[in-house]
């Protein structure tokens, strides 16, 4: 059996990003530092569990984030919290919007979409 360690994203503020998660998630950063093509890495996540946000060479241009209806491309991150109300007051209060609220087996949901263009999922399966 297998599980998802982590996702790797390219953001354009990795400090930014990882300080949103923070907040949002109490998570931590795991790890900094230089990363491949002159870019720089911040893993943040738990012990076991992790986002690594990457950011290229200062200058570099990595292009639009557009994964809608590309083929491969990063649909959204999923992340399930154990209260929704409570992590949706945090999504508002980062001045984001849940979007696409819903409630089906097997949980709760919403979706909301950070400053970098990376889409969420936040769901409760309480």
């Amino acid at each position: 059996m297998a599980r998802l360690e982590h996702v790797n994203v390219t953001v354009g503020d990795v400090d930014a990003t990882a300080g949103l998660l923070v907040r949002l998630f109490g998570w931590h950063v795991r790890w900094q530092g230089p990363s491949i093509h002159g870019g720089r890495s911040v893993h943040v996540g738990t012990e076991d569990q992790y986002l690594a946000l990457y950011s290229g060479a200062e200058g570099v241009s990595l292009g639009r984030m557009d994964t809608h209806g590309q083929r491969g491309g990063l649909n959204h991150i999923g992340l399930v919290v154990d209260d929704l109300e409570a992590a949706e007051r945090a999504v508002y209060a980062e001045g984001l919007t849940p979007t696409a609220h819903a409630d089906y087996e097997p949980g709760r949901r919403f979706y909301f979409w950070s400053r970098e263009g990376v889409e969420y999922e936040v769901v409760s399966y309480r």
